[in-house]
């Protein structure tokens, strides 16, 4: 083992909660609520907290408000800086439900297969970028599906349902306990 490693006696777990700056508070809380199920667990002047449903952290989003006269992030394009979050479902039936939510919403802007991942792309009102994903659980991960990883490709949500399952509890081993 490496000396630093040996030091580390409080290690990072997991992501507790992101923080966005958005334009419009009240519409970004609309637009987590209604595709993702967030919900407000306290509201102030300007700024929002909210819990995604399955979640036991006191709240996985901050939302702060800057006004509608703010500029796009140039993150990515010219300037450094986040490109995405990224949240779990749990199962391939629940990815299918969020891509439809996504997409009648009007926010769906890619679906990737990572063998590993199938992750779902989209943009909130403010042009920030997430994805939404579902982890194959570890027992199914083999060989072949590792050598996968080395190309995306388009999301077969069928085809993926046929091979693991449409209710098979994702992540498991992976980011989850087994």
């Amino acid at each position: 083992m490496n000396p630093a490693q040996e030091e580390i006696t409080m290690p990072v777990q997991r992501l507790n909660h992101a923080v966005l700056y958005v334009r419009d508070v009240t519409r970004s809380v609309a637009f987590y609520r209604e595709a993702l199920g967030f919900e407000p667990v306290m509201e102030l002047p300007g700024a929002a907290f909210l819990q995604a449903e399955g979640s036991t952290n006191d709240h996985d989003l901050g939302l702060f408000q800057i006004g509608a006269a703010a500029a796009p992030s140039p993150a990515g394009r010219t300037a450094v800086g986040l490109y995405h979050l990224a949240w779990e479902v749990d199962t391939l039936d629940e990815l299918e439900r969020v891509a439809a939510k996504l997409t009648e919403l009007g926010a769906l802007v890619g679906a990737s297969d990572h063998a590993t991942t199938k992750a779902l792309y989209a943009r909130d009102p403010d042009g920030l970028e997430f994805e939404v994903s579902w982890l194959v659980p570890a027992a199914m991960i083999d060989d072949e599906l590792l050598a996968a990883r080395a190309r995306i490709l388009p999301l077969d949500l069928a085809a993926a349902k046929e091979r693991f399952g449409a209710r098979t509890r994702g992540g498991v081993g992976v980011s989850i306990p087994a």
